[in-house]
């Protein structure tokens, strides 16, 4: 499970239902929601 930093929490969570995107910019990305407060959740370069 790849993992981002949640904001809320202010920790590092796994992403609860992963979906892999690609940014205006071309990049790759990863969003999801944390599975500890619902709040969602990017992590940018990892696809």
């Amino acid at each position: 499970m790849p993992e981002a930093y949640c904001f809320k929490c202010r920790a590092k969570r796994e992403i609860k239902n992963p979906v892999k995107i690609t940014l205006k910019n071309k990049r790759p990305a990863t969003k999801g929601v944390c599975p500890v407060c619902g709040t969602k959740v990017y992590r940018i370069g990892k696809a």
